[in-house]
C-alpha cells in the first residue's frame, strides 16, 4: 500500500485527537509531522513527536496537511493553506475561514464524499455541530426534502479548547466555595450553569450567533438545499466533552417515526439508541471516545406540520473535528485508488 506523509497544524485537543485516529485506523502514513507555533517535543498515547515550528517551507514534501484549528492556529490556513496547496500538498482545514469559499468543498463523507471527487486541494471539515446534526438529518433528507430545522443545542466546553476544559474543571473543584478566580474563557462561571452565547453576533443575521449562523449556512452548502430554512439557539453546557442537539425537521411531506428510524439504523456512522421506556437515549456520556453519531427520541413533532423530532449526540472533539478530517483524507485516497 501506498505511505503517504501527514502534516498536522497545531497540536492542542483537536490535533491530538488526529494523532490518534490515524494510529487507531492504521491510516497509510510514512511520516507524522506536527507543526506549531513553536519547536517543541510533544508526547501522544507514548509517541513521541518532534513538534516544528510552522513555517511555509516545513510543508515541503507532504500529501496532506490537516490545519487542527486549535491551539492559536485557527486562522493558521489563511496564512499556510493555499500556499501549502501550491507545494502539492492537499489541505484539509478544521477552521471556517474558507468553508463559505465555492472553490473548497465543505464535506461529511458519510453525507457529501461525492465532493472530493472534484477539488482544488483544498477542503473544508464543518463546524462540530453542523457535523453532527447532519449526520442524522442527511438520511431522513435523501428520503424526503427537509423544508426546516429548528434547533437547541447543548456544546461541551471542549469545543472552546484546552484553557476552557481547565476553567470548568477548576469551578467544579470549588464548588460551593468561591472559586479561587473569576472566569476567564467565558464571560460567566460555567461550572452548573448554561450560556447560551457560542461565538459573536453577525450583522447578517440580528440577534444570531456566528455558530447558529454557521448552522444554517454550512448545512445548505452540505445538503445543496439554498432555500433551507434553519433557526437555532447554541448553548454553552458543563460538560467536558461531547456536543447534543434538539432537532425539530419539517419535511415536505409526512415522514412516519418507524421509517425514520429504520434510515437512521442503516446509515453510516449512525447509531440509534431509542428506547425511553428502559431510559436508553443519547446522551454525552455514551458518545465521548466514540465515533458514531447517537440519535434517539425519535418522534412525530406536534407543532410542525410533516414534522419529527430528535435528539442526537456527538463527540465534538472526535466525529465533530478529527475523525471527519481523517474520513476525508481516507476517502481521498480511495478515490485515487479507484
Amino acid at each position: 500500500m501506498k505511505q503517504y506523509k501527514v502534516g498536522i497544524v497545531g497540536i492542542g485537543a483537536v490535533g491530538g485527537e488526529i494523532v490518534k485516529i490515524l494510529r487507531q485506523r492504521r491510516f497509510p502514513a510514512e511520516e507524522i509531522r506536527i507543526l506549531a507555533r513553536s519547536a517543541r517535543t510533544e508526547v501522544i498515547e507514548g509517541e513521541s513527536f518532534e513538534v516544528q515550528a510552522t513555517t511555509a517551507d516545513a510543508f515541503d514534501g507532504l500529501d496532506f496537511a490537516l490545519f487542527a484549528g486549535t491551539e492559536g492556529s485557527k486562522g493558521a490556513s489563511q496564512q499556510f493553506g493555499w500556499d501549502a496547496v501550491k507545494r502539492g500538498v492537499t489541505v484539509i482545514d478544521n477552521g471556517d475561514d474558507f468553508r463559505m469559499d465555492d472553490r473548497v468543498p465543505l464535506v461529511i463523507p458519510e453525507v457529501n464524499g461525492d465532493e472530493l471527487q472534484n477539488h482544488n486541494g483544498f477542503i473544508a471539515n464543518p463546524n462540530c455541530s453542523t457535523i453532527i446534526a447532519l449526520m442524522a438529518l442527511a438520511p431522513l433528507h435523501r428520503k424526503v426534502p427537509i423544508r426546516r430545522v429548528l434547533a437547541a443545542t447543548y456544546q461541551s466546553v471542549s469545543g472552546t479548547g484546552r484553557s476552557a476544559v481547565e476553567e470548568l474543571d477548576a469551578q467544579v473543584r470549588a464548588y460551593p466555595g468561591t472559586p479561587s478566580e473569576a472566569p476567564h474563557v467565558y464571560p460567566h462561571r460555567i461550572a452548573f450553569n448554561l450560556l447560551p452565547h457560542i461565538g459573536g453576533l453577525k450583522d447578517e443575521t440580528p440577534g444570531y450567533t456566528s455558530e447558529e449562523v454557521k448552522l444554517l449556512n454550512e448545512s445548505r452548502k452540505i445538503l445543496g438545499a439554498p432555500d433551507l430554512k434553519v433557526s437555532s439557539t447554541c448553548v454553552r453546557v458543563p460538560v467536558f466533552q461531547a456536543h447534543a442537539e434538539a432537532l425539530f425537521i419539517e419535511f415536505e411531506k409526512p415522514v412516519d417515526s418507524a421509517d425514520a428510524r429504520a434510515w437512521l439504523e442503516t446509515a453510516p456512522g449512525v447509531r440509534v439508541i431509542d428506547d425511553v421506556e428502559q431510559a436508553q437515549y443519547p446522551m454525552p456520556s455514551l458518545a465521548e471516545g466514540h465515533d458514531d453519531v447517537l440519535v434517539g427520541r425519535i418522534r412525530r413533532d406536534t407543532c410542525l406540520d410533516n414534522g419529527l423530532a430528535l435528539f442526537v449526540v456527538g463527540d465534538n472533539i472526535r466525529k465533530g473535528a478529527a475523525l471527519n478530517a481523517v474520513q476525508i483524507a481516507e476517502t481521498l485516497i480511495r478515490f485515487k485508488q479507484g
